[in-house]
C-alpha cells in the first residue's frame, strides 16, 4: 500500500472541544446559541492543525470571556455520522470534555457575551438536561459528570454513552432532579425550643468513605437517617440507629453529634441534625418496609457524597465537621477512588440483628 492509498483509506472525522463548567450548586452552565433551538455546552469546533485543549480555551475565552486552562478530560465520545442536528456530509465527530470545576458567584459575574451566536447562559440541574440540550449532547454531558464524580479518568463514549459504564451509570445517577437542601450549617447544639424533626448520619466505613443511599426507582441519593418518631422517645441518636438498620441494614457505633440545619419553611419551624458514627457490621440489604423502597448501598468520600446532593455553599462547612468527626473516630483520611457498592457481608462484619 502507498502513502498516498493508506492516507486515502483513513477516516474523516471533525473535532470538537467543550468544557464541562458547574456552579457551587452543582448545576450544569449552558449556553443558549442562536444558530440551534437547544442548549451546549462551552466549546465549539477544533480548528485545523490546533490541539483540543489550545482549542476549548480559545473557545472559552471567545464565548464567555473567560481566561482558563484545561488540561483534565472528563470525556471523549464518538459522534455518529447523520446525528440530527449537523449539516448534510457530517463525516462523524470526536468530542473532548474537559473538566471546567466550578464557577464561584464571582467568576459567574465576570462572563461576557459576545455579539453574536451566544447570547445567554443558563445553570441547569443535572436531571433536566435533557429537556434543553439535543439527547447525545446530554447523554454526553451527564456521562461527562459523572465521571467527574466517580474521578475514574476519561470516560470514553459513542454517541454519548459509556463503553465501560461505572456503577454511576449503571444505577443512572442524577437521572431525577435533586431537591434543594440550602439550609445554612449550624455546628453547635439545637437550641431549646426548636424541636429536631429528622436525624441523618454519615456512616463511615473502615477505609474513611461513607455510606450513600440510592433509589433504584429514582437513581436519587440519600444519606442514612430520617423523621424521629414516637418510638424514638425524642432522641435523634436513636433515629439514626433505627432507620441505619431499615433501610440499609447496617449497625452503627454510638453517634456523634456534628450539627444541625434549622428549616424555616412552613410553619413547622424545626432543626434537621447531622451525625457521624462507624459501621461496625451488616447483611444483605432489604426492602424498607416503612416506605416500601429499595436501597442500593454505595461507598463513596465524603467530598463525591456532597457532589450528589444540592446542598450549595453550605457543603464546605458540612464537610469539614465529617472529617473532624472522622478523626476523631480514629480513621484516616480517603483515598480518591471509585464510588463502589457495599461489598457483601463477611462473617466477621455482620452483627446481630437489634
Amino acid at each position: 500500500m502507498t502513502d498516498a492509498q493508506y492516507v486515502a483509506g483513513r477516516s474523516r472525522v471533525w473535532l470538537g472541544a467543550a468544557v464541562l463548567f458547574t456552579d457551587n450548586r452543582g448545576r450544569v452552565i449552558l449556553e443558549d446559541v442562536d444558530y440551534r433551538p437547544v442548549c451546549m455546552l462551552p466549546g465549539g469546533a477544533v480548528d485545523a492543525g490546533e490541539t483540543p485543549s489550545l482549542a476549548v480555551a480559545r473557545e472559552v475565552h471567545e464565548e464567555l470571556g473567560l481566561t482558563r486552562r484545561f488540561v483534565h478530560a472528563l470525556a471523549v465520545d464518538w459522534v455518529p455520522p447523520g446525528t440530527p442536528g449537523y449539516p448534510r456530509g457530517f463525516p462523524g465527530q470526536i468530542v473532548y470534555v474537559f473538566d471546567g470545576g466550578t464557577l464561584t458567584a464571582a467568576d459567574l459575574s465576570q462572563i461576557r457575551l459576545p455579539g453574536g451566536e451566544v447570547t445567554g447562559i443558563r445553570c441547569v440541574e443535572p436531571a433536566l438536561l435533557p429537556r434543553h440540550m439535543a439527547p447525545s449532547d446530554a447523554r454526553r454531558a451527564l456521562a461527562a459528570l459523572r465521571a467527574r464524580i466517580n474521578g475514574t479518568g476519561p470516560a470514553i463514549l459513542e454517541d454519548g454513552r459509556p463503553l465501560d459504564p461505572t456503577r454511576l451509570d449503571d444505577l443512572q445517577i442524577l437521572r431525577t432532579p435533586r431537591k434543594p437542601q440550602l439550609w445554612p450549617w449550624h455546628p453547635g447544639p439545637v437550641p431549646a425550643g426548636l424541636p429536631v424533626r429528622q436525624a441523618w448520619g454519615w456512616l463511615f466505613a473502615k477505609d474513611g468513605r461513607v455510606l450513600v443511599l440510592i433509589g433504584q426507582d429514582t437513581g436519587s441519593a440519600c444519606l442514612p437517617g430520617g423523621t424521629v418518631e414516637a418510638a424514638d422517645h425524642g432522641a435523634p441518636a436513636r433515629t439514626l440507629r433505627r432507620e441505619a438498620w431499615e433501610e440499609a441494614r447496617v449497625h452503627i457505633s454510638d453517634p456523634l453529634y456534628l450539627g444541625y440545619h434549622p428549616d424555616d419553611a412552613g410553619s413547622r419551624r424545626c432543626a434537621r441534625a447531622r451525625y457521624a458514627a462507624r459501621i461496625t457490621g451488616w447483611e444483605p440489604p432489604g426492602r424498607d418496609e416503612a416506605t416500601g423502597q429499595t436501597y442500593t448501598r454505595l461507598l463513596a468520600t465524603p467530598e463525591q457524597t456532597a457532589q450528589l446532593f444540592d446542598w450549595g455553599g453550605e457543603a464546605a462547612s458540612q464537610l469539614a465537621a465529617v472529617h473532624s468527626a472522622r478523626e476523631e473516630l480514629g480513621l484516616s483520611a480517603p483515598a480518591r477512588q471509585p464510588i463502589t457498592e457495599l461489598p457483601p457481608p463477611q462473617p466477621n462484619e455482620t452483627a446481630p440483628a437489634r
